[in-house]
C-alpha cells in the first residue's frame, strides 16, 4: 500500500519561489509506486491548502494535519517539508509536527530553530576539532549600534548579514567605514538580530550531508566561484554570475579533512535528513572556516545537493526514498 505523503511548499518569506521550484523538482522524482504525493502550499495571505486536478483549494485541518477530498479523509505517513525560512526551517512546523506525533523529513524543533540563527550556531560549533570561525559581534535592534564599537572589535573588510534567514538576503560586504550605516540599515530591513563578521580570504565551498541507518555521509564538496564579490542571492539564482563546481578541485588529504568537519558539525548539532554546510578554506592556510548551515538545502534541477548527489552517483529517486525512509524509521 502507497505511502501518504505531504510535500510542504511556500513559506512565508522571501524564500518561498525558491521552495516551490525545489517542491516541483521534488514531486517529478519521487517514486509514484510507493508514495501518493500531495503538495500542501503554505502561505501567509491564503493559509495551508492543498489544490486539486480542478484547481479547487482543499484547506488542511490543523487539528490532525490531514485532508479532506470528497468523502475520504487523507492522513499522512510523512511530510517531506521543502520550504526555506519560515515556518519550514526555524522549527516552526517541526514543533507542530512533533505534538501531532507525525514525522517529517527535516531536522527537529530545536535544531532548526537553533541554526536559523547564525551567531548561535557559531557558539555552538565552536571547538570542533580543525573549524574556525570569523571573529564577530551580534547587533540587535533594539540597542543602538555603535560604529566605534565595531570599528574597535573588528576589522576591514566586513560582512554584515541578517542573523536568522537564508538565501543571503541583506546581505552586504563593507570595505570602508563609510559603507557600514547602509548595510547595516539594509540588514535590520530584513531581521531583528544582525551579524557583523570579518571577511576571510579564501575559496567558498558547500558539502551536503546526510544520515542513513545511523551512518553520516558526506556528499561530494562544490566549489563556489562567483563574478560577484560574495555569494549573495544574484549570484545564487541568476544564470550566468556563478560557476558551481562539483566535485570541487581539492586534494585527497583536504576533502577527507572537510568530511571529518562537517561530519562533526552534523553530530553536533543533532541534524537530520540532508543539511548543507556552508564553508571557506583560507587562502595560504587551508584552515576551515564555518559560515553557516542550511537545514532545508534547496532542491531544484540545479541545486546544489541535486548536483552533489548526482556527482556521488546515485539518481535523485533514490535518494528521495531514502530520506523518506529515514524520516518513518
Amino acid at each position: 500500500m502507497k505511502k501518504n505523503i505531504a510535500l510542504l511548499a511556500g513559506g512565508y518569506t522571501g524564500e518561498s519561489v525558491v521552495s516551490y521550484n525545489s517542491a516541483l523538482q521534488i514531486e517529478t522524482q519521487l517514486d509514484d509506486e510507493k508514495y501518493q504525493v500531495y503538495k500542501i502550499m503554505i502561505t501567509k495571505e491564503e493559509g495551508w491548502y492543498y489544490e486539486d486536478a480542478q484547481f479547487q483549494k482543499i484547506y488542511i485541518d490543523k487539528n490532525d494535519f490531514s485532508l479532506w477530498i470528497g468523502n475520504q479523509k487523507i492522513h499522512f505517513d510523512v511530510v517531506f517539508i521543502i520550504i526555506h525560512g519560515s515556518p519550514g526551517e526555524d522549527g516552526k512546523l517541526q514543533g507542530y509536527f512533533d505534538l501531532i506525533q507525525l514525522p517529517y523529513t527535516t531536522c527537529d524543533a530545536t535544531t532548526s530553530a537553533l541554526t536559523m540563527n547564525k551567531a548561535y550556531t557559531k557558539a555552538v560549533v565552536d571547538g570542533i576539532a580543525d573549524l574556525f570561525i570569523a571573529r564577530s559581534t551580534q547587533l540587535f535592534s533594539n540597542t543602538e549600534a555603535s560604529i566605534t564599537q565595531i570599528k574597535e572589535k573588528l576589522k576591514l573588510p566586513l560582512f554584515i548579514k541578517p542573523n536568522n534567514g537564508g538565501s543571503s538576503i541583506g546581505m552586504s560586504k563593507v570595505n570602508t567605514w563609510d559603507e557600514l550605516p547602509e548595510a547595516l540599515n539594509k540588514a535590520f530591513a530584513e531581521d531583528e538580530q544582525i551579524l557583523v563578521e570579518e571577511f576571510i580570504k579564501g575559496r567558498e565551498f558547500t558539502v551536503g550531508i546526510y544520515a542513513e541507518k545511523g551512518i553520516v555521509k558526506v556528499l561530494p564538496i562544490t566549489e563556489i566561484k562567483s563574478s560577484k564579490e560574495f555569494f549573495d542571492f544574484e549570484a545564487k539564482y541568476t544564470a550566468g554570475v556563478t560557476e558551481e563546481i562539483t566535485p570541487a578541485d581539492l586534494s585527497s588529504t583536504q576533502t577527507q579533512k572537510v568530511a571529518q568537519i562537517v561530519a562533526a558539525v552534523y553530530h553536533k548539532l543533532n541534524c537530520k535528513g540532508v543539511v548543507r554546510v556552508d564553508f571557506i578554506l583560507q587562502e595560504h592556510t587551508d584552515h576551515f572556516y564555518f559560515i553557516e548551515i542550511n537545514t532545508v538545502p534547496g532542491q531544484s534541477q540545479n541545486s546544489i545537493i541535486p548536483q552533489q548527489v548526482r556527482a556521488n552517483g546515485m539518481n535523485m529517486r533514490d535518494f528521495y526514498t531514502l530520506l523518506i525512509e529515514e524520516a518513518l524509521a
